[in-house]
């Protein structure tokens, strides 16, 4: 691989690699991604096995270790990304930067400042766009533009939906250059959704065409039921002609590698085609696949308050649930629009538009989380081709095709994935639990 022919990026807060995704697939390489979770960072390394995974909280890490720990070392980085939790947002007599519970967006401002690259992208929740929180992102700006960073101040939210992602999920980008350099401009939407009567920040413009459905994401694939063997494990091989794989969508051909995103310069990757993976069955009681069953597509069942997928229609944001310091609660996740049950980590992953070679880790748990704490690689696809356009660059697609990391990073425990990393067992804290007298 010759990674001097492409863009150089970093990615804070990386997760299982979302953002990663979306900017290798616009031409860059993502040299370093920087995460906490040990367990995130094997999965990214499973997914990513070239590049370099710093397993570490930002705070613990200066732009030389970035640097020094990956193949960037003194070269010119071309953009920074990443979205820092945001919890501190009483503003009420203080600074919110100087709220403690705002750490992570400061060490993401100290990193950006350090990296010193040409770009940065800062992405988070839309909550932060309105009332009080507003002054928040404004201090944001405003520190920047100190440290000599120009800011979009007409920041946008964006929706997947108008990206080609059959999922309604909107994110707040910021989008900042330094000085000597242009601003970026942001993505202009390309596809809307069949209803956006109900959906939030969704633009609705009569010249887009329409967004693939969750039938177009997910039809084709096998049902988990037929294959009990799924009750145990997360794969299992799908194969002849009778092997439950239907006639795939456009949308669904490409996440199968069958047909190529346009202006998709990823690496390929090496992985069978024919292993059904990140599927593994949730056992439910007679009683509540009745329930599922009776549900009308789009509407919640009353008791687990599941939403039912409309297989005609786009899909609810997908939530991660609560890592487990604070209860290792698990989120609502949908009803299959069809078959009364859950829908499957991979079924979830394709609605957040990743292919299929990106494998989860093998629980329902952690697969689920680290889809639902992601970026859809679309939509930071998106976000990464305007950084492209504005660096002047003409990406590259790789010709040859990466191999994936080994098998065993997906199945570690917490434990021995920080032991693999070298890092405390407790970095993500264990859940405080009420000591009653």
């Amino acid at each position: 691989m010759n990674i001097q022919e492409r863009p150089i990026a970093v990615d804070l807060f990386a997760g299982a690699g979302g953002m990663s995704l979306g900017f290798e697939q616009a031409g860059f390489d993502v040299l370093a991604a920087v995460e906490l979770d040990p367990i995130h960072c094997a999965v990214h390394e499973f997914n990513f096995p070239f590049w370099s995974i710093l397993c570490h909280g930002v705070e613990h890490l200066t732009g030389k270790d970035i640097r020094n720990k990956s193949q960037i070392g003194d070269r010119e980085v071309d953009v920074v990304f990443g979205g820092s939790p945001c919890q501190g947002f009483s503003t009420i007599g203080k600074r919110a930067l100087d709220d403690p519970r705002n750490k992570l967006v400061f060490h993401y401002l100290r990193l950006v400042l350090e990296l010193k690259p040409k770009y940065f992208v800062f992405e988070n929740v839309p909550g932060l766009t309105i009332g009080k929180h507003k002054k928040f992102l404004s201090e944001i700006i405003e520190l920047f533009k100190i440290k000599g960073y120009q800011v979009e101040s007409k920041y946008r939210v964006l929706n997947a939906a108008n990206y080609g992602v059959p999922q309604s999920r909107a994110r707040l980008f910021l989008l900042g250059s330094r000085q000597d350099l242009s601003l970026p401009k942001y993505p202009e939407p390309i596809t809307k959704p069949a209803n956006t009567s109900k959906s939030k920040y969704i633009v609705d413009l009569p010249h887009l065409i329409p967004t693939p459905t969750v039938w177009d994401a997910i039809g084709d694939l096998p049902e988990v039921e037929e294959h009990p063997e799924l009750l145990d494990k997360d794969w299992t091989k799908i194969s002849g002609e009778n092997s439950g794989y239907g006639k795939p969508s456009n949308y669904s051909s490409k996440l199968r590698g069958f047909l190529f995103w346009k202006e998709d310069y990823s690496y390929g990757r090496v992985f069978d085609a024919q292993i059904l993976t990140s599927s593994i069955r949730t056992k439910h009681s007679e009683l509540s696949i009745k329930r599922f069953q009776e549900t009308l597509p789009g509407k919640t069942e009353p008791i687990s308050h599941f939403r039912k997928l409309d297989k005609n229609g786009i899909s609810n944001t997908l939530r991660a649930g609560t890592a487990r310091n604070r209860g290792a609660f698990t989120s609502p996740r949908p009803i299959h629009p069809i078959t009364g049950r859950c829908i499957t980590v991979r079924e979830a992953a394709r609605l957040h538009s990743y292919p299929d070679w990106f494998r989860f880790h093998v629980t329902k748990w952690h697969g689920f989380r680290q889809v639902g704490n992601s970026v859809p690689p679309l939509l930071a696809k998106a976000v990464a081709a305007e950084i492209m356009r504005a660096l002047k660059i003409t990406p590259s697609k790789p010709e040859s095709p990466m191999e994936l990391g080994t098998e065993y990073l997906l199945r570690l425990n917490m434990s021995q994935a920080a032991e693999y990393y070298g890092v405390s067992a407790s970095v993500i804290e264990q859940r405080k639990r009420k000591i009653n007298n």
